[in-house]
């Protein structure tokens, strides 16, 4: 027994080149007598409610929403949550429901994203269903992307216009190490694919940075507002959003500041080991590396990338030398290949993006120059943590 009246609720998308409500998902809620609304969603994990009752559920609120789209501005989407769960249940050339449902209120189907949900579970029909979505001018978008890698199969084929990054896999992502990598690169595919990417549940500045950093065109969460029963208008959230997207410009300005200083330091410090290299010094007169706490350590590979010193690293009090690390060849690296490009002909000092070092588990950078005529390649590596 489902208790209460079904109707749906708005949350907006925030357009990440304008500020202004691009388009609004809606979701599911239940009226109670007191006036107050409760969520759907719990019905939809729980047992005792009959998959009968739930599409019925999912049917009335998608004709809510369709019905109240009418008073939304007229270049707004509107996200319908799908399951291949109903799916799974169509018979074959049977009309889709939600496209009859389209053609009962008048929605020009362009103006509507459907938003796959629960892929993992998939379905065989799925991806005619999406075809059939797309032929009728309709766009398709993947709910909670980068929740599970064996979506991937599944993904691709479908040619998503948009995908929404799970939130709690983007939310963690935020707040910095792995993960962060992994959502970065998911973006990245995303972006070579030609979607468009949704960060949903944006609820602080740092997740909306880091949105903007995976460059997410749609922004949604409780940082610009809640679901709600009534529209907002298009403008309420830009002179917010231009607020925070200027604090964010601010931040990679400043960090852009700190890595020009930071290439300055490097220089300096090249130059006084690269003399020191040069006229083979003795250890003990290797310079006190006190002015640079992020200096991991020093080593030196033939220009094929094959290690041909040992690694020199300062404990506090002297430097050391580790020689387990002599003959290996480094060239795979990330860092290798641009300190190549960039290098070669010029001689001049390159940084690396930042990388995770396969033998230390750190976050990394790596500069180098080529010396004695190109025939060596000087190396450093930098601690990411403290930039």
């Amino acid at each position: 027994m489902i208790d209460g009246q079904p109707l749906a609720v708005f949350q907006p998308f925030i357009d990440t080149a304008t500020g202004r409500i691009a388009g609004i998902e809606a979701l599911g809620r239940l009226r109670q007598a007191d006036a107050s609304l409760r969520s759907v969603g719990p019905l939809f994990t729980d047992p005792k409610v009959s998959p009968a009752s739930l599409r019925r559920l999912d049917r009335q609120v998608r004709e809510d929403a369709l019905a109240r789209l009418q008073d939304a501005p007229e270049d707004w989407f509107l996200s319908l949550n799908i399951s291949p769960r109903w799916i799974s249940r169509l018979r074959p050339n049977q009309p889709l429901p939600s496209l009859k449902q389209l053609q009962k209120h008048g929605v020009d189907p362009r103006r509507v994203v459907f938003e796959i949900t629960e892929l993992g579970g998939g379905s065989q029909k799925l991806g005619e269903v999406v075809a059939r979505y797309r032929e009728a001018g309709a766009r398709i978008a993947i709910d909670d992307f980068g929740a599970g890698y064996s979506q991937l199969d599944r993904v691709l084929p479908l040619q998503p216009d948009i995908l929404k990054l799970d939130m709690r896999l983007f939310q963690e992502a935020a707040r910095g190490g792995p993960s962060g990598e992994v959502v970065k690169a998911l973006a990245q595919m995303a972006e070579k694919t030609g979607c468009w990417i949704i960060a949903e549940g944006v609820e602080t500045e740092a997740e909306l940075h880091f949105a903007l950093e995976c460059g997410a065109r749609y922004v949604q969460g409780y940082l610009f507002a809640q679901a709600e029963l009534e529209f907002f208008a298009s403008d309420a959230f830009v002179p917010r959003f231009a607020y925070l997207r200027d604090q964010y410009v601010q931040r990679k300005l400043a960090e852009r500041a700190r890595l020009m200083t930071l290439r300055q330091q490097l220089t300096e410090l090249m130059n006084l080991v690269r003399h020191w290299v040069e006229r083979n010094g003795r250890l003990d007169s290797l310079l006190n590396p006190n002015d640079y706490p992020w200096l991991l350590r020093i080593y030196q590979c033939d220009r094929h990338g094959t290690q041909i010193s040992p690694n020199l690293q300062w404990d506090g009090q002297r430097w050391g030398e580790d020689a387990r690390y002599l003959g290996h060849n480094w060239s795979w690296r990330p860092y290798f290949y641009q300190l190549l490009a960039e290098g070669w002909e010029e001689r001049r000092l390159t940084l690396s993006s930042t990388y995770r070092d396969a033998t230390s588990n750190q976050y990394c950078l790596t500069a180098g120059q080529f010396i004695d005529n190109g025939r060596r390649l000087l190396l450093l590596d930098i601690d990411a943590a403290g930039f």
